[in-house]
């Protein structure tokens, strides 16, 4: 399949309001609204047709960014600075190029910016992955081509300049040879505020949504962490075939502190069949120890892998080499990414879990499920819903227009649409439609213009103050 070279012809952003209904706490904040980002992208093609494409991302605060000094907010301006660097860096590339042509051309340079003025890695590469959906978006749209066609044939010209570890064909290899899962099971976060009992509890949760994978939130706090895990497992002990992911979200200090937690899982009577039940253990250090400290064999019997440290092209090579066995997929780290690291596992070992970062209906959820089904990811971490059920504050006309294009997604509910959640799994054949993995756009006209970090208004068309 040809990679089309076209020119970006607009840019816009916008944001959401999104109210949770329960409280989502994750390693030492606690969450109870946020602001979902949008991206509107036009593409000029070499024969002067236009075609407009989008994404949408929740902007997740001190996730990002945990440096105690900041507040929530901070963290979520950032986020916001690095969509507006990202689109004045995009923009100032005039010449035609590939999907993924346009990603390298732009990528090092908004990165260094980015970084030069105090944005971490991560935050920082926010905003061109959120570039990147939107700009596959309006490709694909224009192509007439759905997004696991388009991978498999990669129409956006992934190749190997950000990645010399590998070769053209080895990606081109590994894009061919996929073949997208018809269904992504759920995997259920239990954050650490979130009860197990009584409505809305773990118990009612797994009986309504029929889960049967989920990942556990840690404190870093051995004992607290060893305590909830027990009361957790007296809940998923009742669930036939019950697997569970922990997330420590970078709260172990150091690998002392881990070996301690995961001694007292392997050899205590209450928690060793939860440990027996367990896949692996995400992102235990914090990012800055991450890729400096060995792991000296503690991956041997559950594996590790970097979730918050995966914040550039190399740091899942750098990973593997000091002991972890995978790296995470999230959309919102950049598409491009999770397909090169998909291509690093199948050819040099290792392996990609899917996680979430709270997707919310509409683009964000549907396009990670679609990555996620494409990669062969046959669980998910899709916890939105639980946390901000429906599509919150979108009108209804617009919920109904994504409801109703993918009616095998979503299932109608008195209080609108919802994700279809069937015997704990997503069906994701419906996704493949053309465009990136959804057949509804955003009602544009309804969504704020996106705040720039020092509260000043950037209009939809991008004009910075």
């Amino acid at each position: 399949m040809d990679a089309p070279a076209f020119a970006l012809g607009d840019i816009a952003l916008f944001e959401r309001p999104v109210e949770f209904v329960t409280p989502f706490r994750f390693g030492a904040v606690t969450v109870e609204r946020a602001h979902q980002a949008f991206v509107r992208v036009e593409i000029v093609l070499a024969d002067g047709r236009r075609s407009i494409g989008g994404t949408a991302e929740l902007m997740v605060p001190k996730w990002f960014d945990k440096r105690p000094h900041l507040s929530p907010e901070a963290t979520v301006d950032e986020l916001r600075g690095a969509l507006a660097l990202a689109r004045a860096h995009y923009l100032a590339t005039e010449r035609r190029a590939t999907a993924f042509g346009h990603h390298g051309a732009c990528y090092p340079a908004h990165m260094a910016a980015a970084t030069a003025a105090g944005l971490p890695a991560l935050a920082a590469a926010f905003g061109p992955a959120q570039m990147d959906k939107a700009i596959l978006d309006a490709l694909l749209r224009a192509q007439g081509i759905d997004v696991f066609t388009g991978f498999s044939g990669n129409v956006m010209g992934l190749d190997a300049r950000l990645t010399p570890d590998l070769s053209a064909d080895q990606i081109t290899a590994f894009l061919a040879a996929r073949r997208p899962l018809p269904q992504v099971a759920l995997r259920h976060t239990v954050g650490m505020a979130d009860p197990l009992t009584g409505p809305g509890g773990l118990a009612a949760i797994v009986e309504e949504t029929g889960a049967r994978f989920f990942k556990l939130k840690l404190s870093g706090d051995g004992a607290a962490d060893a305590a909830r895990l027990a009361a957790i497992w007296q809940v998923l002990e009742q669930v036939e075939g019950a697997r569970a992911s922990l997330d420590a979200n970078e709260q172990y200090a150091d690998l002392a502190s881990l070996r301690a937690l995961l001694a007292q899982l392997s050899s205590d009577a209450a928690l060793r069949p939860l440990f027996h039940r367990l896949l692996y253990l995400e992102q235990p250090l914090p990012r800055d120890l991450t890729l400096e400290t060995p792991l000296d064999g503690l991956g041997a019997d559950l594996p590790l892998i970097i979730d918050e440290a995966d914040d550039s092209y190399g740091a899942f090579p750098a990973a593997r080499a000091l002991g972890y066995g995978g790296v995470s997929s999230k959309s919102c780290k950049g598409l491009y990414k999770s397909l090169l690291n998909g291509a690093r596992a199948r050819t040099f070992g290792g392996f990609l879990t899917g996680e979430d970062l709270t997707c919310q209906a509409g683009l964000a959820v549907q396009q990670d499920t679609a990555l996620a089904a494409f990669l062969g990811l046959t669980h998910v971490e899709r916890n939105g819903h639980h946390y901000a059920p429906g599509f919150g504050a979108a009108p209804a006309a617009e919920a109904g227009r994504f409801a109703a294009a993918h009616p095998d997604f979503y299932e109608t509910t008195a209080a609108g649409p919802r994700l279809a959640i069937r015997a704990g799994k997503l069906e994701t054949g419906g996704l493949g439609v053309p465009g990136f993995a959804s057949a509804a756009l955003p009602d544009w006209d309804s969504l704020s213009p996106l705040w720039t970090p020092n509260a000043a208004p950037l209009n939809p068309e991008g004009v910075l103050p």
